[in-house]
């Protein structure tokens, strides 16, 4: 049985820079669960028509098919009790979903306002239209906005950056000693940054840069 992972991909089918795949990928990982990915683009809809829904990841697993991130975490604990747990404790997943909700609506924001004409100029051509109007109509602003609004964008990114930076003080990953879900939320979004920048947003040896390759280094992925 091969498991399938549907997963945004760019103009170049290798680009891969969704943060919520990227979520899922460090899971499987996490877990020990191999998977083969197929690139999927904003409208390409009908690829994922049997998952009941429009947006990636679709984690196709035998007959069974999950849609959105959080769903396959849970999916994947229950379904793979044997292996490494994704919240090894009750307490990680009440940790895991205040991440969650503080990644999306706080670091997500932030990172939007950078990165929004970088994701547009690398989408492929089929997908530019699609994406400009479901982006635009919920900002409220065209990508060209953005783009010119970049620099001043910059402070406020830095500024989302300082828990991660406060906890990697003290602790080698997010969730402690080892990786686990709070890391895959956080390191999808800042994977996604740094992924579609046209510009490098970290220094070498930055601490954040630092988690990061520790945390692919934990899944044989660096």
């Amino acid at each position: 049985m091969t498991r399938i992972l549907y997963d945004l991909a760019g103009a170049d089918e290798s680009f891969r820079f969704s943060p919520y795949c990227w979520r899922i990928k460090l899971a499987l990982a996490h877990k020990n669960l191999p998977y083969e990915t197929i690139p999927w683009r904003f409208t390409d809809k009908d690829a994922i028509a049997m998952s009941g829904q429009g947006k990636v990841p679709v984690l196709v697993d035998g007959d069974k098919v999950v849609a959105d991130s959080q769903a396959i975490a849970e999916y994947l604990d229950a379904a793979y009790p044997a292996e490494a747990s994704l919240f090894s404790e009750a307490d990680c997943r009440a940790f895991a979903n205040f991440v969650k909700s503080w990644t999306e609506r706080s670091l997500h924001h932030a990172i939007t306002p950078v990165v929004i004409a970088d994701i547009y100029a690398r989408l492929a051509p089929q997908d530019q239209p699609y994406f400009r109007q479901t982006r635009e109509a919920a900002l409220k602003r065209s990508i060209e906005d953005f783009a010119a609004g970049r620099e001043a964008a910059m402070p406020a990114f830095r500024a989302a950056l300082a828990p991660i930076y406060a906890v990697l003080k003290t602790q080698a990953f997010i969730s402690g000693e080892t990786p686990a879900y709070p890391d895959h939320i956080v390191f999808g979004a800042l994977q996604w940054a740094r992924l579609v920048s046209s510009t490098p947003l970290f220094t070498e040896d930055d601490a954040i840069v630092a988690w990061m390759n520790r945390v692919l280094a934990e899944y044989d992925l660096l």
